[in-house]
């Protein structure tokens, strides 16, 4: 029997409020409109900027569905849709790509106008929700929303992706893989011999790692607080790992002392704003170029010493490690299917979703760096 058309009641973690766990509850989702596509999710990533909105570092509205990280298959797609098809292996885009704006016509420029941040936010492009709970209309979370059996995305937000590919593994494509390595690969392009930095050995920033060991770095230093992450850092490519409360001296000093002059490329993969300016501080007076990968807190401002600048360091931003969303999941999913990169590696738990809370408290111990949530 076919859904097309239908409304459908499934299964949902929908978030009431902030600093509550999930509850497991039925939802209706409405069928998608005019260039929407409707989507049954098979596997999703538990990833950091989710665990922002239960604490309150990103401001989004309630009711909410969060999950922005996934995999899945087209169930319906709305009239005028063309790049996708029922049946066929997607990724939803928390960036979309709507190849009309400036970013996505920009060949410098990934983040899309129509990337669902800001002060109007969870909502479709129409300025609705698909998606009601006990007669009350659910929020959407970045355009995706993929704690839920089922989820409706505009078509600017879904790829198309090999029909081969496990879904359980490449739904990290979605968001912390592409991420990290993308922003070693294309915001830093970091060249062959050079020196990096990676601060925070999450997900992304293990990501970050493996996108420097791709790129020939001859020297791939990473910094994290907990060294039970070194080991995994190490296989993926790091050549020495630091933790920052075995020094008594700043952690940017330690650096520029291990490297003679401070590293090529750096990179803040944990949204803190100290070590944003550590990350920065650390890389080479002239040269260097410090990549912000962490999601930044809300209301907090950085200050620093201009004089960090003036010599002539680059700082720089990365969203969705640079990708523009819609061309590059396909290619980095195929590149993955050639053996180009791990992701096993970076899946610490695999849970069925409605362990979800579970999954969650694995992340703040610091137990898992990425958990897959399977339906």
């Amino acid at each position: 029997m076919s859904t097309a058309g239908k409304v459908i009641k499934c299964k949902a973690a929908v978030l009431w409020e902030a600093n509550k766990p999930f509850s497991i509850e039925e939802v209706e989702v409405a069928p998608p409109k005019e260039h929407e596509v409707r989507i049954k999710i098979i596997a999703t990533g538990i990833c950091r900027s989710d665990d922002h909105v239960i604490t309150g570092a990103l401001v989004v509205r309630f009711p909410i569905i969060l999950g922005h990280e996934a995999a899945g298959v087209v169930e319906s797609v709305g009239q005028g849709v063309t790049s996708v098809k029922p049946g066929d292996k997607v990724v939803p885009l928390f960036i979309p790509q709507c190849g009309e704006c400036k970013s996505c016509l920009n060949n410098k420029g990934n983040l899309c106008s129509k990337t669902d941040l800001g002060a109007r936010c969870g909502l479709m492009p129409d300025g609705t929700t698909r998606f009601t709970c006990k007669g009350k209309e659910i929020y959407h979370f970045l355009g995706t929303s993929t704690f839920t059996e089922y989820t409706v995305v505009h078509e600017s937000a879904v790829a198309k992706i090999d029909s081969a590919a496990p879904l359980e593994k490449v739904c990290l494509i979605g968001c912390g893989f592409s991420t990290g390595y993308g922003a070693a690969l294309q915001t830093a392009k970091v060249e062959p011999g050079s020196t990096c930095a990676v601060f925070g050995l999450g997900g992304v920033g293990l990501s970050v790692v493996m996108g420097c060991k791709a790129a020939g770095a001859s020297r791939i230093i990473a910094v994290d607080i907990n060294s039970s992450k070194f080991a995994k850092a190490k296989e993926l490519g790091a050549t020495n790992c630091i933790n920052p409360k075995d020094f008594d001296k700043p952690i940017h000093e330690v650096l520029m002392e291990m490297t003679g002059g401070g590293v090529d490329y750096s990179f803040e993969v944990i949204g803190r704003t100290d070590t944003m300016t550590s990350a920065l501080a650390c890389s080479q007076c002239n040269y260097g170029v410090s990549v912000i990968v962490g999601v930044p807190p809300a209301a907090q401002k950085i200050t620093f010493d201009p004089m960090l600048l003036f010599t002539g360091r680059s700082w720089k931003g990365s969203v969705f490690g640079g990708w523009k969303s819609k061309d590059a999941v396909p290619k980095l999913v195929d590149d993955y299917m050639k053996k180009k990169f791990v992701l096993d590696p970076l899946i610490t738990h695999t849970l069925p979703w409605t362990k979800i809370n579970e999954g969650f408290g694995l992340l703040r111990t610091g137990e898992s760096i990425r958990s897959v949530l399977m339906f």
